[in-house]
C-alpha cells in the first residue's frame, strides 16, 4: 500500500516570542516492511538554523531555532510511504511469558532495537501498581506472549471509551485507567505500563492510522490523525509486533509508523522552548491518501 501523508502544526501565540527553539519528530524513521519517498519539511517563519538526525530511540528529530520574535509558527511535514503487508505472527514461535522474560533479561542486543530499553518503567510509562494488578487479572505467565498481547488489548478496547475529552495531552495514565476514558495515547501507555509489569519489553509507537469514511460519506480533508500503538517485543524469532488498543487490531498496512520510544515523551511531534510568557493555540490538520486517490 502506498500512501501520501500531509501534517500540518500552526502555532499561534499571543504575544511576540523569540529565541525560540524546537525539536520536530515528523519524519519517519527506518522500519521493517515501510520505505519513505519525497519528505518534505517547511517551516515559516524560516528557521535561522535546522538540522536532522537520529534521536536516542528509533525516531529522527529535527531541530529548529528561530532567532527573530514571532507570534505564529507553520510546520508542513509531507512524504509518500509505501508499507508492505507484515504476515501474521506464527503462533509456534512465540515463547510464554516465563521463557520471554529470560530471554529479554540475558539480551546482549543493546541496539535501540534490543529489549533492554522497553523494559522497565520510563518517565511517563511509570509503574503503577493498580495496573499491574489489573494486568495479572487479565495474563498469566503459562500463556504466550503474542496472546498476552491480544488480551491486553482486547482488554481495553472492551473495557474503555474513547473520548477526546476526557483527559488531556499531559494527562496521567493512571488517571485514563481509574476514568476507563481516553484516546489513543492514554490507551497506550495503559497497555505499556500493564505489558512490562509482565515482564514484556514495549514501546510506544506514534504514526498515522488510515481512516475510511462511513459508507456514503466522503472522507474530509484534515480529518486524520496522528495515532499511537503498542509495540511488543515478542522474543527473537518473532522480534516487535505493533498492538493498536484503540482499534483492536494488529498494526498492518493501515498503520504509518513515524517513532517509537520509551513513552509519548521520546517521540513527541513536537516540544520546545522560547522567551516570553505568552499563552499560546495549536491546530493540526493530518491528511493520509493512498496514492491511487492522489492526482497526479
Amino acid at each position: 500500500m502506498i500512501y501520501s501523508v500531509r501534517h500540518l502544526t500552526e502555532v499561534r501565540y499571543a504575544t511576540m516570542v523569540q529565541l525560540a527553539r524546537f525539536n520536530l519528530r515528523l519524519k519517519p524513521a527506518d522500519w521493517p516492511g515501510q520505505t519513505l519517498h519525497d519528505y518534505k519539511l517547511k517551516v515559516t517563519p524560516r528557521p535561522a538554523s535546522f538540522s536532522t538526525q537520529e534521536g536516542g530511540y528509533i525516531v529522527n528529530v529535527s531541530r529548529v531555532a528561530l532567532l527573530q520574535p514571532i507570534s505564529q509558527l507553520h510546520i508542513e511535514s509531507s512524504f509518500r510511504v509505501e508499507i508492505v503487508p507484515r504476515a501474521a505472527p506464527d503462533m509456534a514461535l512465540s515463547p510464554d511469558l516465563a521463557m520471554l522474560k529470560s530471554t529479554a533479561v540475558e539480551s546482549r542486543d543493546l541496539t535501540k532495537l534490543g529489549p533492554a530499553f522497553y523494559l522497565f518503567p520510563s518517565p511517563v510509562a511509570h509503574a503503577e501498581r493498580e495496573i499491574a494488578r489489573w494486568a495479572y487479572g487479565i495474563v498469566n505467565d503459562n500463556i504466550d506472549v503474542v496472546s498476552a498481547g491480544n488480551a491486553l488489548m482486547a482488554a481495553i478496547y472492551n473495557g474503555f471509551t474513547y473520548d477526546g475529552e476526557a483527559t488531556e495531552a499531559d494527562t496521567a495514565p493512571i488517571e485514563a485507567f481509574h476514568k476507563r476514558r481516553g484516546v489513543c495515547q492514554d490507551f497506550t501507555h495503559i497497555m505499556i505500563i500493564a505489558a512490562r509489569a509482565l515482564g514484556i519489553p514495549a514501546a510506544y509507537v506514534s504514526g498515522y492510522l488510515r481512516t475510511i469514511p462511513p459508507p456514503g460519506k466522503e472522507r474530509l480533508v484534515g480529518a486524520d490523525a496522528t495515532h499511537a500503538w503498542v509495540n511488543l517485543w515478542c522474543g527473537e524469532a518473532l522480534g516487535w509486533i505493533g498492538f493498536d488498543p484503540t482499534n483492536n487490531v494488529l498494526a498492518q498496512t493501515d498503520h504509518i509508523f513515524t517513532a517509537m520510544g520509551r513513552d509519548y515523551g521520546d517521540v513527541a511531534p513536537l516540544d520546545g522552548v522560547f522567551l516570553g510568557s505568552a499563552g499560546q493555540q495549536m491546530r493540526t490538520s493530518v491528511d493520509v491518501v493512498p496514492l491511487e486517490n492522489v492526482s497526479a
